[in-house]
């Protein structure tokens, strides 16, 4: 790799360094910060889910069957994995005001195109625009909550309140969707984001300060790489989403997954050799990052799942309605965010390791009762209880992993947000096909009353998981080491 780039633990803002990168340092305080880095994460995240309630009602009116169907979701999918990484290394060329205007501006603009498409293929653009911009919104919100809280206790309450609201807004959508569409028709799931993506760029604007002019130094974008990475996920992506319908076997799919298996080597090697690499393969060097990101990787196969699979079991098994459903699914949200915003305090006092590692014990534990799943399962304590497990679990994993991930100096830090939220997203789309593919085709029916394709479905949840905690336990530190540099210093 070229000696050009600074090493992994240079100060890239002090007094007698250039400002490489350019970046900008957050302003309106701390709290100002954490706040639109918040309702940015929200409205992302409710964004994947919200759409699930208004598919039925998008195929009556624009005249679309189930395959149209399943690309409203998987053209968000496919746009905001591919694009990640590029994202990441976006914040860290161009600060993260620029940044984050783009990405909530472009998602606004392309909810509203959402929301007024004539037909189902305008509709799956916009959607695949919403994933892309999604993408850039991500990791400067991640970013921003870093930088402005550089002390690990602050960062990790911090941290902790941003994935509680961004739990809130998965288990949101689920509820919201069905309630925009039952009252307002399904257009205004997409239009909804239209006065929030507003509202926020007004006030981003005002509380985030222009970046700096960028030096004569600043990185650019390694364009074969960013490239390479993009048609490397989208094509493992895509090839995860249609093998839950073509099978493992399909030849399309064999090939989407042989060509993704290609084209990521082919980013490595170029990482190796390109003088300023998307992702500096130096951030790996540091055991708690690589470590954090297979340890959330593993955890996610499993969660990122568990919504799916609970609302196919509740309609399928129970006879629940959908808006039934996704309100059936809060107590495993209301933990989640109960599990977030203590998972602050208690890595301060405990540590990364000890906290994620029970974090994901808990959800072990949560998986493995749902392996138990049959025709007749009571809602309490069979569901309600595993629910609040896995969700208090991962509410309090999440957040010592992201402090892990993040670990990094400042000007590394937009690109260490895209990679924990590629792993994240990628984690979410094998997880989906391979554990909603074991739920729905293993399993008799109703008419049998055997729902064995469940039970395998969470084994493997649970199995994963445990992964997730050997992982945390061996891999994770007890407390990271700080960045080096201070957003003061560095300009973030």
């Amino acid at each position: 790799m070229s000696t050009s780039e600074p090493p992994i633990t240079a100060d890239p803002g002090s007094p007698s360094a250039p400002n490489r990168l350019g970046q900008d340092r957050p302003g309106g305080g701390p709290r100002g910060v954490l706040a639109l880095a918040c309702v940015g994460v929200f409205v992302i995240i409710l964004d994947a889910t919200i759409v699930s309630a208004a598919l039925p009602h998008i195929g009556a009116e624009l005249d679309v069957g189930h395959a149209g169907l399943a690309w409203v979701v998987n053209a968000y999918t496919l746009g905001f994995a591919g694009a990640l990484l590029v994202a990441g290394r976006l914040v860290a060329s161009y600060g993260t005001r620029p940044t984050f205007l783009a990405g909530v501006g472009g998602f606004g603009l392309a909810s509203l195109a959402c929301g007024l498409a004539p037909s189902i293929g305008v509709l799956i653009a916009a959607r695949a625009v919403q994933g892309v911009a999604g993408a850039v919104v991500m990791p400067a919100t991640l970013t921003l909550v870093t930088v402005a809280h550089p002390e690990l206790r602050a960062r990790s309450r911090a941290l902790g309140l941003w994935s509680a609201v961004g739990a809130s807004g998965a288990a949101a959508g689920t509820v919201a969707g069905g309630v925009l569409t039952d009252l307002a028709g399904w257009r205004w799931v997409f239009l909804v984001n239209v006065p929030i993506t507003a509202a926020t760029l007004a006030t981003a604007a005002r509380t985030l300060p222009a970046s700096r002019a960028a030096g004569p130094g600043r990185a650019r974008l390694d364009l074969p790489g960013a490239m390479l990475v993009t048609a490397g996920l989208v094509g493992l992506v895509y090839g995860v989403l249609d093998s839950g319908t073509d099978g493992w076997s399909a030849p399309a799919v064999l090939a989407c997954l042989a060509a993704a298996g290609v084209l990521l080597a082919a980013f490595v090697i170029r990482q190796h050799r390109a003088a300023a690499p998307l992702v500096p393969l130096r951030l790996f060097a540091a055991r708690q990052v690589g470590g954090a990101n297979a340890v959330i990787f593993c955890l996610g196969l499993g969660f990122f799942a568990s919504p799916v699979l609970l609302s196919l079991y509740l309609q399928d098994a129970l006879g629940y309605s959908p808006l039934r459903a996704g309100l059936a699914f809060l107590p495993a949200a209301a933990a989640l965010f109960t599990g977030a915003q203590a998972a602050g305090r208690l890595t301060h006092r405990y540590g990364v390791r000890v906290v994620a590692t029970a974090g994901a014990l808990a959800a072990v534990a949560g998986f493995g009762w749902l392996t138990r799943l049959g025709a007749h399962t009571a809602y309490w304590p069979g569901l309600l209880v595993p629910q609040a497990l896995f969700g208090l679990g991962i509410g309090v994993a999440f957040t010592p992993i992201t402090v892990a991930a993040t670990a990094v100096p400042p000007a590394l830090g937009g690109v260490a947000a895209g990679v924990i939220n590629t792993v994240r997203q990628v984690s979410a789309a094998l997880g989906l096909a391979v554990l909603s593919t074991l739920a729905t085709g293993h399993h008799a029916g109703a008419a049998s009353g055997s729902y064995h394709g469940y039970d395998h479905a969470f084994w493997v949840a649970a199995t994963t998981a445990l992964l997730a905690a050997a992982g945390a336990a061996l891999l994770l530190p007890h407390h990271p080491a700080p960045p080096t540099g201070t957003p003061e210093a560095t300009g973030c």
